[in-house]
Order: structure tokens, then C-alpha cells, then sequence
């Protein structure tokens, strides 16, 4: 083994660990709640030249933490929360951290299923940055600089740390909400086994991790090694697996009945609506089905009403066709959780020279292999598809069309009713096959670098750094909408034999399609229309650093410590698919590449102002600064500063406040992506116009050519969206401006031994923060804004409807808008009691509370503003807890845990819909008009309860005489099996933010070392 001191060199990022002895191995410590004094005291015994680094700051010191809150999450802390996904850990176990991409709420993605990743304040992934012992690394998606926590081997996981304030000072741009950094072990000498493996107790969700490493001195303790390969894989969990989730339902609030209605097989003439109250039916009467069904609907007049159009019952032609009563649940074709497969490798190695040089080297590889198996797709005559040509860079669109009224495979009762422009059909082409959306992500991280020591105890540290990602995604069983076009329009030769009219298309290999029933597309007509549609992105990343750390003078109180720095860095990304001119019915994604180059310098100080003097046991100040200067000529200077304080005026107790200036760039997407194909639900604006109603804005709506025909038709516009919405760059982005604010108090009284508690205030405040106005914000703006309705309105242009006035797209550019800000307080405690022969027990608390999240922006009648805490939709939660209780003795530990989330409300903008409906039915009472209701009703479904989950872990560990040992450990996870509320329009009514539907959970494993 190396001395101490060259030990803590070679660490690129340790913490200070909790000073008193019996605390050294807590599964969640904080170093702003630590006893400064007594670590700084007992460094100094041991080793007077030994420092260390704290996440947060580049400055070698010997002081115990920084100005800026830094939490930890423990190595004892991953193996007993019986989860396989660190993100997961991370997001159960730490309050501040909210979603980002999981198994769990991204099966729709287009490009981030599988990917596994954290949301630092809920201010977005791209505004956290993710660092492996203290580096940056190579991300894992084109959407942003989003590292998968998947792609590090959990094996080789020392520790979490993170930052929960701004840090751009310190890391550079992106660290805006904060720095997660991944520590890797260090000293460990020998090798362990691990495996461990867990199922819900309902079934579904099963997972299986294999972990092994290994670490030895070599070269009579000048160098060391360390080895780590992990195997996850996670099973999934599909629809089939909860009875929740086949739970059909399809909720609406009536505002001129004033109730809660759900979708039904029942159709009220009077009211011409499906939608019934929910006081007046039963659960066993909610509907939600759809008519996409395996054999087909043709000609359906209603989406409501019986006797409707011609169906296929399997290969019989029926006429009574009725949606919520024939149709197909289409929720059985999205899984709850996606499956995947992680395979980690890793290596590091250090070596010191006679010289007393020291050279480092760490190299990870990953393999990543996610797999969404979905439904067939589902189109009908008019879905509308992207289309692109290169040579005139224009987009526009296509449809399959109508089947021709000549169509040689029509039934004639059909073709009798039918119009000369042809059939109008929905159906699902079971045929061609399910979509499988494949995902092969490999990721290559690795770094190298040399560091002595300069003017006796000046340190310098140089290195390189190089990463590349390579995503292969296929999606099988796609649709090629030109080539159905042209099968539709066939015709049958006198032979009797059928084929496509389009002669240049029979040429290309054209087979004639009949969609008249189950089983009735051939096999060589589904291979005619098949497309198995590919996006493959490559993106590279090159790093240089040089850092300089040492002690500039020496004060009456201590030395004067500080860092300079400089580095480079260069981002390369290209994203191709096969199928660049679109056409097809996958989410269009264009081709398209860019690269982008850094250059940083970098300087902190920290200054000790006093110590031991009266009323100022210790007073120290730090100031950083950091400067960027970015290739893009939108991109400014990048401008980055960081001060704060830490006062303890007595031992045991200290303030510590930190203001931080960071800036974040535009990402090469975000610069220059063209339209890529996505979903998000919106609500019309349109939705209940008719041809008389006064509602501010329904004047506009029925200028839409396709609102007024269906009015003419239904009497009425009903929202029926397809929830398209495309995302766009923007060249003209410039960067984000961000200021951090945090106070903080810790308390270590001396009267209680063991008692840790930290309380901290922050505020977060972005300008010109990188985002999209909503959707409902756009088309809101289209039709009811100072803006005039037309094509001069910008908004309007962002909007495409269909023949039948739906909103086929809604397109979201990203613009800097005002002002995004959040405020709110955490709170950690901690107790650590001896209780003698009975072992040690420690309890902890982290708690976080929201005080206010809004989002400012300027839209056509000036500026407005959203307040977004306390929405389910927008994953903010105004009060989230972690607690745990553990038992310690010998070789048992036992730990109680608890997670705490607070009562929410599910839907900003349903809950705002009901608000306008309850005052403009207040103003109708008040008028007292015949349409007044009396007593309306609250929304249902909508504020949610606060939900409470319990978790037990133990494990046992026994040594052997040949220095081996085996360590036995299980537990159960959501021990009471607690759900979370019913979610409407949650995947299979379940949200990923209760665990989307996994229940308890319970797991064992097993870790043999020697």
C-alpha cells in the first residue's frame, strides 16, 4: 500500500467523512452537519501535509467541508435499499432529487428508453451535472448532456456525493442545479462476488445483479489496481401484471353540468355525448377503448354512438359498430416497466515513480440493451406523417388516404355506402407485427494523467481525458406510408388476379393491401410495407485539464489555500437514420451533427479569517471564479463566480451562506436540432365550440376550415388530439444565467453526544432560461391572445390540424424565456446512540420542502407567470422525506426505512380548467341563468393524498479464518405494499413517481470476499 499521503493524492474527490468515531460508517452522511474541529484536529495528528477534496471545490485543503450543502449517499446505503438502478437509489434515498428518464416513465420516449438518470430540484437534467470522480464524462443521449448512471458499475461505487446548489464555478457549465459525483473505491485489496435478486411480491419487476472486483498493490506497493464487472438485468413489468392497470378509464370534467364524467358505452342522445357523471354510473361502466382494432372499422360515423360505421368481429363483416363497446384496450401494449440489460467493466491503476511522479489511469465500458416491445402500429386513412426533402430542405406530410371507392377488395356492402372519395378506416396492423423499439447503447469512458508535486507542497495534476457513445436504436415493424398509399389503390385484371394501378410502383415490387379483416394483410404485403427504421448517434468527447492547488500565504488564522486551472474541452455529436426523408409512421428524427469546443480557466481561494477567537471558533471565506469561452458566436463569455462563508462562532455550532453565479450553454440540439417527432398530451383550446358559442376565442376556432365541418356534422368540436408535439433547436439560443442563494445552520451540541442536525435555506433563480413555452400556451395564443388569428400569428404557424380540425401537431421551439425560480429548505438530522452490549443504533432524517417553483415568460399580452409546485404532472412535490433507523452489532445490521411524499394535486392545467369552469358557472348563479348548477362538483381524482412507504433490510456477515468472509443480506422494499393513488391517464393508472405500480418488493443476495 501507498504512504497516507500519496494515498489522499491519488484521490481525485474524497469528502470529509463524520468525525466522530461512531458515526465513520453511516449510510447517508452530510458533510455540512459534520464536526469541523475535531477532523480538522485530527488530520492535523496524523499527517500535518495530509489534505483532501470536497466535492464542490478543486482547492486541496484541510478544512472539512465547503460553503455550498453537500450530501452523501454510502456504499451501505446502495446494497440495503434492494434496488438495481443507482438512479432509482438515489431518487428513493434523497429528497432533492426527482426523476429524470427511468424503466419507468419512459416508454414513450423516442430516444431515451432505458437510459437512467437524475433531475436535480426538478430544474432538469441538462442543468445537473453528472461526474465520475469528479470528472466529466461522455453523455449518453443526444437530448442533452444526460449521463446514464447505469453505465458505471455499482461494484465500483465508493460513495455518492452531491451538490445541491450551484456549482458552475467549480465544474463548469450545466452544474447549475447542482453536481452529482460518482466515487469510485479507492484501497480496496482483494476480491468479492456478489449476487442479489428481487421480484415483486405480485409478481413482475423481477431483477438479477452480478458484481465482482478486485484491487492489489503491485510493484512493492508503488502501484495499484483495481478491477470491477457488473451484470444487471431487469425484467420488466407489463400490463398483464396489475389489475390496475386493465382498469379502462377516460375521465373528463363537464362544465355545463358542472361533474365528473367518464367515458362509457352509454350514449345519451339528448346531450349527444358518451361522457356520463360518475355519480350516476358504476366502475364496471367506465370505458376507454379504442378503434383500432385488428380486423378494422370502416366508415365509422361517431366515436360515441352505436350503429356507427362496419367492423370485422375477427373475419366476420358486422354494421353495428360502437367504439366503447367493440373496441381494443390499448393500454395492454404499454409495459409498466421496460426491460433492460446492463453488462459494466472497469479499470483503474496508479503508479508512483521514484521520482515521487504519480501517473493515473481509469478506463469504463458499457453495454447497454433495452428492449419496448408496443403495439402494432395503429393508423387510420388521415394520421399524419412527416415528410422531408433534402433538396429543398422543406418539410411536409403525407397520409395513407382514403381506400379508393374502386378498391377490388371492398365488400359490396361497403362499397354501396360509400363515398366516390373513398372509405375512411382505422385498423392495426397486426400483420406487419408489433413495434420493438431496440435500444444498443455502448459507452467508452477514459482518462489518463500524471501529478507531483511543485515548489515542495505545491501540487500539480495534468491529464486527458476521452469518451464516445454509440446508440443503435431500431424500431421493427414500421410502416412505409407510400408504399400503403400505393397498395391501397389496386385493381383486379380480368384474370381475376389483383394488382397495384401504379405502374412504377408494381416496378418497385408494389403488392395490393386488403385491411378487410383479421389476417387479411399477406405476408408478402407486410414485408411490402414494413420498414424497420434506424437512428443511430455517435457522440465524442476530449478533455484536457491542468489544475494547480497549494497554499498562497499564510494567516494569522491558517494558510490561504487555492486552485488554478485551465481546460479544454470538445463535444462532437452526430445523429443519421435510415430513413432521412421521413415518410414513415415512426416519430420523424432528422439527420443532422454539430461540435462545439471549450476553453476554461479557473481560480478558487479559500481564506481562513479567524480561529479560535472569541466568539469565533472559526471564520473562513471562499471565492471562485471560472471563465468559458464557446465556439458558437450566440454563446457569450461565459461567465461563472462563486463566495461564501463559514462561521462557527462557538464549537459545534456554524452558519454558512453561498452566493453563485453559473451560466449554462445551449447543447448542440438545443442549437441545432431540426423538428424530431415526440409526444406530449395538450388540451384544444377549441375543444366545445359550436357554431353559436360566445366563448372569448371560439370566433377564431370556427375560421378553421376542419373545426366547421365537423360542426356542421356533430353539431359540436370535441377535442380529439394526437397529442404530437414536435421539439425544435433554435440557432438564435443564447446562454442561461443562473443565481444561487443558500443559508444554512448546523447544530453539534456537546450536550448531546451523536446529534447532528443541519438546516438549509436555497434560492435558485435562471434567466433566459432554455426551455419551450407549453403547448396549451401556444395554442391558447393562436386563438385568444392580442395577436390576431392567422398566418402573421407565429403561434398559429406552430399548430396543423387535420380535415376534421383535430390537432394533428404542435410544433415546440425552444426560446430563452424569462425567468425559471425555485426556492425551498432542506432539513438532515442525525443521532447516533450506543446502547452497550445491545449493539449502536443511528437515525436519519433528510427532509426537503418546495417552497415555490414558477416560471416566468412573455407572451403576446405580456409577461405571465405559472406557479408549478405542488403538481404531480410537473413532478414537484412541496414536501418530500427519507428516514432510517439502524441497528448495528458484530457482524448483524438492521435498518427501518421510511419515504414520506406529500399530498399533490395531479394536473396543473385540469385543476386550472375546473377553476375558470367553477367562476364562470359562479357568474351564471349570480346572473341567475337557467344554466347555473347549484351544487358543482369538486374534480375528482385530483388532489392526492400524501403516501408513506416502509422498507426492512439485514444482512449478516460471517468471517472465515483465511481472512474471507460472507456476507448474507435481504430485506423487503414498500414492506406494507403501498401503491400510490390512482393516477388518471397514468401508465396502467399508476405513477413512476409511487414506484409505477411495483408494489413491495422484496430481494436477497449474497457477497462472498477474501
Amino acid at each position: 500500500m501507498l504512504p497516507s499521503k500519496k494515498r489522499s493524492l491519488l484521490a481525485i474527490s474524497i469528502a470529509a467523512t463524520i468525525s466522530s468515531p461512531g458515526f465513520a460508517n453511516e449510510d447517508i452522511s452530510r458533510t455540512q452537519i459534520e464536526d469541523s474541529k475535531t477532523s480538522v484536529t485530527s488530520a492535523e495528528e496524523n499527517e500535518k501535509t495530509e489534505r483532501i477534496v470536497v466535492t464542490g471545490s478543486r482547492i486541496k485543503r484541510d478544512s472539512f467541508s465547503v460553503a455550498t450543502p453537500i450530501a452523501t449517499l454510502s456504499r451501505d446505503a446502495l446494497s440495503d435499499a434492494g434496488l438495481g438502478s443507482l438512479s432509482e437509489i438515489l431518487v428513493d434515498e434523497m429528497p432533492q432529487i426527482g426523476e429524470g428518464q427511468s424503466n419507468t416513465n419512459s416508454q414513450s420516449s423516442v430516444q431515451n428508453t432505458g437510459l437512467s438518470t437524475i433531475d436535480l430540484r426538478e430544474l432538469g437534467t441538462n442543468r445537473t451535472l453528472t461526474l465520475v470522480d469528479g470528472r466529466r464524462v461522455v453523455s449518453n443521449s443526444y437530448s442533452g448532456n444526460y449521463v446514464s448512471l447505469s453505465t458505471i458499475p455499482k461494484g465500483m461505487v465508493e460513495r455518492v456525493e452531491i451538490i445541491t446548489g450551484g456549482a458552475s464555478a467549480a465544474y463548469g457549465s450545466d452544474a447549475i442545479s447542482g453536481v452529482v459525483n460518482i466515487i469510485t473505491q479507492q484501497d480496496k485489496e482483494g476480491a468479492s462476488f456478489d449476487v442479489r435478486t428481487g421480484e415483486s411480491t405480485e409478481g413482475g419487476g423481477r431483477e438479477l445483479t452480478f458484481d465482482a472486483d478486485f484491487g492489489t498493490s503491485y510493484a512493492d506497493g508503488k502501484g495499484y489496481v483495481f478491477l470491477s464487472a457488473s451484470y444487471d438485468e431487469q425484467f420488466g413489468m407489463e400490463y398483464w401484471d396489475r389489475d390496475r392497470a386493465q382498469q379502462q378509464d377516460y375521465w373528463d370534467y363537464d362544465d355545463k353540468r358542472m361533474c365528473n364524467t367518464m367515458l362509457t358505452a352509454i350514449y345519451d342522445e339528448q346531450n349527444k355525448t358518451a361522457f356520463q357523471c360518475m355519480r350516476d354510473i358504476e366502475q364496471s361502466d367506465w370505458r376507454s377503448l379504442s378503434d383500432s382494432i385488428p380486423g378494422g372499422v370502416f366508415d365509422e360515423s361517431s366515436s360515441f354512438r352505436p350503429n356507427a360505421g362496419f367492423w370485422y368481429d375477427g373475419t366476420t363483416l358486422r354494421d353495428d359498430w360502437q367504439e366503447e363497446k367493440h373496441g381494443i384496450h390499448f393500454n395492454q401494449f404499454t409495459m409498466l416497466k421496460v426491460p433492460d440489460k446492463r453488462v459494466n467493466a472497469a479499470i483503474k491503476t496508479e503508479f508512483e515513480f521514484d521520482s515521487g511522479t504519480q501517473a493515473y489511469f481509469q478506463l469504463h465500458l458499457s453495454q447497454n440493451d433495452s428492449r419496448n416491445v408496443k403495439s402494432p402500429e395503429s393508423e387510420d386513412e388521415c394520421d399524419p406523417i412527416v415528410t422531408y426533402d433534402p433538396q429543398s430542405d422543406v418539410f411536409g406530410s403525407d397520409c395513407m388516404g382514403r381506400i379508393p371507392y374502386d378498391n377490388p377488395y371492398m365488400p359490396e356492402a361497403i362499397r354501396e355506402q360509400a363515398s366516390e372519395r373513398g372509405v375512411k378506416w382505422d385498423r392495426l396492423f397486426q400483420e406487419v407485427g408489433n413495434i420493438i423499439n431496440d435500444n444498443d447503447r455502448t459507452t467508452i469512458r477514459t482518462w489518463a494523467g500524471l501529478r507531483g508535486y511543485v515548489w515542495d507542497d505545491w501540487e500539480w495534476d495534468v491529464s486527458l481525458g476521452y469518451g464516445k457513445f454509440k446508440q443503435q436504436q431500431t424500431r421493427a415493424n414500421e410502416i412505409i406510408v407510400a408504399h400503403a398509399k400505393y397498395a391501397l389503390d389496386a385493381e383486379r385484371l380480368d384474370d381475376g388476379t389483383i394488382r397495384c394501378k401504379d405502374e412504377a410502383a408494381r416496378a418497385a415490387g408494389c403488392v395490393p393491401l386488403n385491411l378487410f379483416g383479421e389476417g387479411s394483410i399477406t405476408p408478402e404485403a407486410a414485408d411490402y410495407l414494413r420498414v424497420n427504421a434506424e437512428i443511430n448517434t455517435d457522440i465524442k468527447q476530449t478533455t484536457f485539464a491542468a489544475v494547480l492547488t497549494g497554499d498562497l500565504y499564510t494567516l494569522p488564522a491558517g494558510p490561504i489555500a487555492s486552485a488554478f486551472g485551465f481546460e479544454y474541452r470538445k463535444d462532437q455529436q452526430s445523429v443519421a437514420t435510415n430513413v432521412p426523408e421521413g415518410g414513415i409512421t415512426f416519430n420523424y428524427v432528422p439527420n443532422f451533427s454539430g461540435d462545439v469546443s471549450v476553453y476554461e480557466a479557473f481560480a478558487e481561494v479559500s481564506v481562513p479569517l479567524l480561529n479560535d477567537a472569541p466568539l469565533a471558533k472559526h471564520l473562513s471565506a471562499e471565492f471562485s471564479a471560472r471563465i468559458a469561452d464557446y465556439s458558437w458566436s450566440t454563446t457569450g463569455m461565459i461567465q461563472s463566480y462563486k463566495a461564501g462563508f463559514i462561521y462557527e462562532p462557538v464549537e459545534g455550532y456554524s452558519i454558512r451562506a453561498n452566493w453563485a453565479r453559473a451560466m449554462r450553454a445551449p447543447t448542440i440540439t438545443e442549437l441545432m436540432s431540426p423538428p424530431r417527432g415526440d409526444y406530449n398530451s395538450f388540451s384544444d383550446f377549441c375543444d366545445g365550440v359550436t357554431a353559436t358559442s360566445t366563448n372569448p376565442g371560439h370566433d377564431n376556432c370556427r375560421q378553421e376550415p376542419g373545426i366547421q365541418a365537423t360542426i356542421a356534422s356533430e353539431g359540436v368540436f370535441e377535442d380529439e388530439n394526437s397529442s404530437y408535439s414536435p421539439n425544435a433547436g433554435n440557432n438564435e439560443l443564447h446562454e442561461e444565467t443562473a443565481d444561487t442563494y443558500t443559508v444554512g445552520i448546523s447544530l453539534a451540541p456537546e450536550s448531546i453526544p451523536g446529534l447532528r442536525v443541519a438546516i438549509d435555506y436555497y434560492d435558485i433563480q435562471i434567466e433566459d432560461a432554455i426551455t419551450a413555452l407549453s403547448n396549451d400556451d401556444i395554442i391558447t395564443f393562436c386563438y385568444n391572445s392580442a395577436i390576431a388569428y392567422g398566418s402573421n400569428n407565429e403561434f398559429c404557424n406552430d399548430i396543423r390540424r387535420d380535415e376534421e380540425g383535430q390537432i394533428v401537431e404542435v410544433q415546440q421551439r425552444l426560446i430563452n424565456t424569462d425567468e425559471i425560480r425555485t426556492k425551498g429548505y432542506d432539513i438532515a438530522m442525525q443521532y447516533g446512540y450506543n446502547i452497550g452490549e445491545y449493539g449502536d443504533l443511528t437515525f436519519k432524517l433528510d427532509w426537503s420542502h418546495v417552497i415555490e417553483y414558477s416560471v416566468k415568460s412573455t407572451g403576446p399580452d405580456g409577461q405571465f407567470e405559472d406557479f408549478e409546485e405542488g403538481f404531480l404532472d410537473r413532478d414537484i412535490f412541496e414536501d418530500k422525506g427519507a428516514a432510517s433507523l439502524t441497528w448495528r452489532k458484530n457482524n448483524w445490521r438492521v435498518r427501518w426505512s421510511t419515504r414520506y411524499k406529500g399530498s399533490i394535486k395531479r394536473d396543473k392545467e385540469d385543476y386550472e380548467s375546473w377553476l375558470s369552469a367553477m367562476e364562470k358557472n359562479q357568474t351564471r348563479c349570480a346572473s341567475q341563468e337557467d344554466t347555473c348548477i347549484a351544487e358543482p362538483e369538486a374534480l375528482w381524482g385530483n388532489d392526492l393524498p400524501s403516501v408513506t412507504t416502509h422498507g426492512l433490510s439485514l444482512s449478516y456477515t460471517m468471517s472465515f479464518n483465511d481472512d474471507s468472509s460472507l456476507r448474507l443480506y435481504g430485506g423487503v422494499r414498500n414492506l406494507f405494499d403501498e401503491r400510490g393513488p390512482f393516477i388518471i391517464g397514468g401508465r396502467g393508472n399508476f405513477n413512476s413517481a409511487y414506484g409505477g405500480g411495483l408494489g413491495r418488493f422484496a430481494f436477497l443476495g449474497a457477497q462472498y470476499t477474501f
